[in-house]
């Protein structure tokens, strides 16, 4: 289990993804993450789902995917009871973040210069559509708003169905990545200048930072990315093939990879054709070449594709579904999700960890998803409240108007 940011509180007063996101990714690392939740309902996740009991019982699916590992604490920051113990908790905390729109923790008399002040050394990440500044800077942003707007719809899907969302929230979960990588960096550096950070976290901009060839052949190149469907506009045959039984991803980028795949498929004559010799000849001619290679791998599946392929260096796998692509033995034996027996009701509950293994320790949630403000009365005992003050923290006493 990693430990590499023990010692290290993060505040979490996020909602949703982006955020939750974020400091998931920060728990797993050792990170004692404790989410302040506004009292009575607590993060909009814990209300969505595919499951409409789980939404009743404020333990959603889309929280249960972010939040392990974390502690809650209930305070409503709108009163000056729960303000006067968030500050207590801020004095005691490295990291907080938060994903309100811009402008709410300054309303709230929350703002970074007001934080700083009572803890030199915290830093302070705010994540926002937008930003902090610019013209769209207030506007309301969720993932789909981010997808449009970045670019990423018009180039998802092929001629006939872009400009196409991508089928998860993956705006929201670069722009906690983006986070969790700054916040991760800026606590590197306060080892050296022993002072905090303001870290300002743009959806949109951390988006369109990972879209690498596509935004840089139009500033480069001033060439319009276009959609192609699963084709890859940089070589072919590079997409997905129709096999004797099931999808086939073929990557043969290189000349010598074509030239071993035509050998696999019983075409060695493909590599002589004119049209498809050289590699800006089988781009020009990529439908041409499809046709041919998905002719010659009836035969076989998908499955048995992938495997003689790749076992000659031909880069290859199957179009799995979701549940396939869990069940997956490379999949299992790098034991990617983690279960807690029992957690809701007698039901067990897994959730995915982090993407990368350590020598030291592998990261993974320690606990279960906290239910709403679980460990109000333990956090307010570390701060110093004796009974009788814990006692009159109502968790029905809270203000619906703190906005996302």
């Amino acid at each position: 289990m990693s430990e590499l940011l023990q010692g290290i509180r993060v505040l979490d007063l996020t909602n949703v993804l982006a955020g939750p996101y974020c400091c998931y990714q920060l728990v797993q690392q050792g990170a004692d993450v404790i989410k302040v939740e506004q009292p009575g309902t607590g993060d909009l996740a814990r209300q969505l789902g595919a499951d409409p009991t789980l939404n009743a019982q404020l333990m959603g699916v889309s929280f249960l995917a972010q939040n392990a590992g974390k502690r809650s604490i209930e305070l409503n920051l709108k009163s000056e009871q729960g303000k006067q113990a968030f500050h207590k908790l801020v004095q005691t905390a490295d990291v907080l973040v938060e994903n309100f729109r811009p402008g709410v923790m300054e309303r709230l008399g929350l703002d970074h210069e007001s934080l700083q002040a009572l803890n030199p050394r915290l830093i302070y990440c705010a994540i926002s559509g937008f930003g902090q500044t610019g013209p769209l800077a207030n506007n309301p942003a969720y993932d789909q708003i981010i997808q449009g707007l970045s670019g990423v719809m018009s180039v998802t899907g092929d001629q006939t169905s872009a400009p196409l969302r991508v089928g998860y929230p993956v705006c929201d979960t670069i722009g906690g990545m983006t986070a969790a990588f700054a916040i991760s960096s800026a606590l590197v550096g306060r080892h050296r200048t022993g002072l905090g950070e303001v870290i300002d976290v743009s959806m949109l901009e951390s988006m369109m930072g990972t879209m690498g060839w596509v935004v840089s052949n139009w500033l480069t190149c001033g060439i319009e990315p276009q959609p192609m469907g699963n084709q890859n506009t940089t070589a072919a045959p590079s997409g997905t093939f129709r096999t004797g039984d099931g999808l086939l991803n073929i990557a043969a980028n290189k000349q010598e990879q074509f030239e071993i795949l035509c050998q696999l498929i019983d075409r060695p004559d493909l590599v002589c054709d004119p049209r498809f010799q050289l590699r800006e000849e089988r781009k020009r001619n990529r439908d041409a070449l499809t046709a041919e290679l998905e002719t010659a791998l009836q035969p076989a599946s998908a499955e048995q594709w992938a495997k003689r392929m790749n076992a000659r260096g031909v880069p290859a796998g199957e179009v799995l579904t979701v549940p396939q692509a869990l069940r997956h033995p490379q999949v299992e034996e790098r034991s990617l999700t983690r279960t807690f027996p029992g957690v809701i009701g007698q039901t067990n509950l897994s959730v995915v960890r982090s993407g990368f293994r350590l020598g030291s320790g592998d990261p993974e949630p320690k606990t279960p998803p906290p239910t709403l403000g679980q460990d109000t009365d333990a956090i307010l005992e570390e701060l110093g409240y004796d009974p009788v003050a814990r006692a009159a923290f109502n968790p029905t006493q809270y203000n619906k108007e703190i906005k996302r």
